[in-house]
């Protein structure tokens, strides 16, 4: 790794900022230095691009405009102003901080990275960006953009993978990070690590932190950062059940716990939980599902696979593929001993949906459509 003196270090401050004051991305949340308004893009941000969380962005702050309104929401308008976001957690997990800030800090926010991880949600990345932007407290952001701009910029080693890693960077860049504009600072580290310093097709030939990036002085740029692969995904084979009756269509509400909590859905079947031989079909392992419907909650009903391709949808460690079955069902049929309701489709625009939920409902659309 590489070491500055602290005439490099002025250097590069001074090369970066600069670089920053004329070609700075305007950003709806870069308006002011609102703790609410920085709290809330960093979270959005979080596995999300740029131009996908402006629009969301805007419309959240329309809809909750301050921490306290936030704080007060209905869980249901707060979850249908995330949809499509994904990672829903982020959404809970942003009214949990939002009471706590309210109830336990009275409305003002806590300044220090350190308190500010007290808060739901909040890690050592958003921390360090709330309390370098709004707090102008020297601190570094340790996001994927600032491991891949030092990494390079010095020639670092360590695998990024690893989660200890992170505290090599961060003793990296509290050491350089501008003890006057933190924030302005870590800001830019984003701002080239979304243009010249990109994971690829990077352009540091034309970057203006080029003289300092020793990895591209060296030839060796694609090198940076370390990172070993992440596992695949493990894949999930799923049925889900379109059935309809007069009265709508019937989802159920998942568990308060596990993958996408509470949302409403159409029921999601295992299909590894069906099998009994390797050689089992899938016809059989419909026959075996109906079975199961009859014996655990006495729903009567034949289900029929839909035409199309299966919906495919990728976790963090898991990618379900789930296989569309359709069928119908009395609008009288006893559903005390199933954890759904049948509701309409003109309620489904009202309700927040998982991205799930809404590939499955634009499958189903689309088959439903070549039809006709």
């Amino acid at each position: 790794m590489v070491e500055w003196s602290q005439d490099q270090i002025n250097a590069f401050q001074t090369t970066l900022l600069t670089w920053y004051d004329q070609h700075k991305r305007d950003l709806p949340w870069r308006q002011d230095h609102d703790p609410y308004h920085v709290w809330v893009s960093e979270i959005m941000l979080q596995q999300t691009q740029v131009q996908t969380v402006i629009p969301y962005y805007l419309r959240f702050m329309k809809q909750f405009p301050t921490v306290q309104s936030l704080a007060e929401a209905d869980e249901t308008d707060l979850m249908k102003a995330w949809e499509g976001l994904g990672y829903y957690s982020r959404a809970r997990n942003l009214q949990r901080a939002a009471k706590q800030v309210v109830n336990d800090y009275h409305g003002h926010w806590p300044e220090t990275a350190s308190e500010l991880q007290d808060l739901s949600g909040i890690g050592p990345y958003t921390a360090g960006a709330i309390a370098s932007i709004a707090f102008n407290q020297p601190v570094a952001a340790v996001d994927g953009n600032a491991f891949r701009v030092f990494a390079r910029l010095l020639e670092i080693d360590d695998d990024i993978a690893k989660p200890q890693t992170r505290k090599i960077f961060e003793t990296v860049i509290n050491r350089l990070i501008s003890k006057e504009r933190p924030g302005d600072f870590n800001q830019a580290i984003m701002d080239l690590g979304a243009s010249y310093m990109t994971a690829t097709n990077f352009d540091s030939s034309n970057s203006p932190v080029k003289a300092f990036n020793q990895s591209y002085l060296d030839g060796i740029e694609s090198k940076y950062p370390v990172k070993t692969k992440k596992k695949r995904p493990v894949p999930h084979n799923y049925f889900g059940l379109v059935i309809r009756s007069s009265k709508g269509y019937l989802l159920e509400k998942r568990p308060t716990s596990g993958i996408l909590p509470n949302f409403w859905m159409f029921p999601l079947y295992d299909q590894q939980a069906l099998i009994k031989e390797k050689a089992d079909s899938q016809a059989q392992l419909i026959q075996r599902l109906e079975k199961q419907l009859q014996a655990d909650y006495q729903l009567s009903i034949q289900l029929h696979k839909v035409a199309g391709k299966t919906v495919s949808h990728t976790f963090t460690h898991q990618k379900w593929l789930i296989t569309l079955l359709e069928g119908d069902l009395s609008a009288t049929a006893d559903l005390s001993y199933f954890p759904g309701k049948w509701i309409q489709t003109t309620q489904f625009p009202k309700m927040a949906f998982s991205k799930v939920q809404s590939k499955m409902w634009e499958a189903y659309q689309n088959q439903r459509l070549s039809k006709k």
